[in-house]
């Protein structure tokens, strides 16, 4: 139901937390000059198409069996609702580990694979790449690193800079032009502090201030005066802060610390409705987040229980759109199908959280609604797109 192009063709919380973390592994790309998946392995589109499926199983860590699983299940069920089209679905083992990754999708290469979908890691998903750049095979990995992204690899998780962009995109056109930042001093905080600072500047809107803090309840608290008074002619605060970490603890500090929400406004870059306790958070009322089309994250999850009889977990969706924008491209009948060209189609995909679609620099651009909290409830502002250029997008 899900596998379908855009446009003018007919058409477990504390896992979680874990996930989003790791998931930004850090890591250098490497960069294969000449290479990259520019073209693309051709294929046979009348006969079932042999894809990869790169899963963390075998690390001897239980959470990442249980994300190993949900991601074969997504994948799996993606293709049972593909019309036409037929997939080979072959799953091979990363170890959570980057030299098991690189040779399981050598491995999967040289056994026929036309597209890797995974690794789930950062660091294993460069590894992979770079390991059949030469072949032309492109990779589409589940992380969100966009440091890794490129050549012929992409990135399908959900990235700061879309999120970023989506929000400053939205803040400016509603008299939101002057922001101030205020990031953790990690891997995480530091490179949403970037896509922040890059969506101002592209949205023609102005920093007012960065300020960083270590991420502990001590640093926060003692960050706070000099983070609320440095925002203070701001008409916004872009935090990073995560909703099950440094969150709470703001949006109970700042106005403590004399931050007047009523004249700056807070913004987040995580979804603040992840974890239902912080829609109590009154600092938090009022204040500005993104988050996917709900309806089609309804639809997913539903299918995925009625399937499976669990609730999926929240990147099992990554799985599926990848099938889906493989059987979508598939199904047009080219035997360029999975090429670089194809893949970056400016129309997109349709997938389990709405409209997304892969950019020539190996990273994504998703449909975001965004979102407020009022009375302790979710209140959509803006819906997420329907399709790519229209109002919202």
């Amino acid at each position: 139901m899900f596998a379908r192009l855009i446009g003018r063709r007919k058409a477990a919380s504390r896992l979680f937390v874990f996930m989003s973390l790791a998931w930004l592994a850090a890591c250098t790309a490497v960069s294969v000059p000449g290479t990259g998946g520019n073209d693309g392995p051709r294929i046979d589109p009348t006969a079932p198409v042999p894809v990869a499926l790169l899963v963390p199983t075998g690390s001897a860590d239980s959470s990442n069996e249980f994300l190993a699983q949900n991601l074969e299940n997504a994948a799996r069920l993606a293709i049972s609702d593909l019309n036409g089209v037929a997939i080979d679905l072959r799953v091979y083992s990363t170890g959570a580990n980057p030299t098991q990754a690189a040779n399981a999708a050598a491995t999967a290469v040289n056994e026929g694979a036309k597209i890797i979908l995974g690794p789930l890691f950062a660091d294993s998903a460069n590894a992979a790449g770079v390991a059949v750049a030469a072949s032309g095979v492109n990779v589409l990995a589940f992380s969100n690193n966009t440091t890794i992204a490129g050549g012929n690899v992409f990135v399908l998780g959900p990235t700061f800079g879309n999120t970023a962009d989506r929000l400053i995109r939205y803040g400016v056109r509603n008299g939101l032009n002057t922001y101030a930042v205020a990031h953790s001093d990690d891997l995480q905080g530091n490179l949403g502090r970037d896509a922040i600072l890059s969506a101002v500047r592209n949205n023609g809107a102005t920093v007012a201030s960065v300020q960083g803090y270590a991420l502990s309840q001590e640093s926060i608290i003692a960050s706070s005066p000099q983070i609320a008074q440095a925002s203070a002619a701001a008409d916004a605060l872009f935090l990073t802060a995560g909703v099950n970490a440094d969150l709470p603890i703001l949006a109970a500090t700042l106005p403590e610390s004399g931050l007047d929400l009523s004249d700056t406004r807070l913004v987040g870059l995580t979804r603040w409705n992840a974890a239902p306790q912080a829609l109590a958070l009154p600092g938090l009322q009022g204040g500005l987040f993104a988050l996917p089309d709900q309806n089609m994250t309804a639809i997913f999850e539903s299918r995925y229980t009625a399937a499976y009889g669990d609730a999926p977990h929240p990147l099992a969706g990554l799985a599926y759109d990848g099938i889906a924008a493989i059987g979508a491209l598939v199904a047009q009948g080219n035997a360029d199908a999975l090429s670089r060209s194809a893949l970056t189609q400016s129309q997109g995909f349709q997938g389990t959280a709405g409209i997304f679609r892969l950019l020539p620099n190996g990273t994504n651009e998703r449909g975001l609604a965004v979102a407020t909290i009022q009375n302790n409830q979710v209140v959509i502002l803006d819906p997420a797109p329907r399709s790519f250029g229209g109002a919202g997008s």
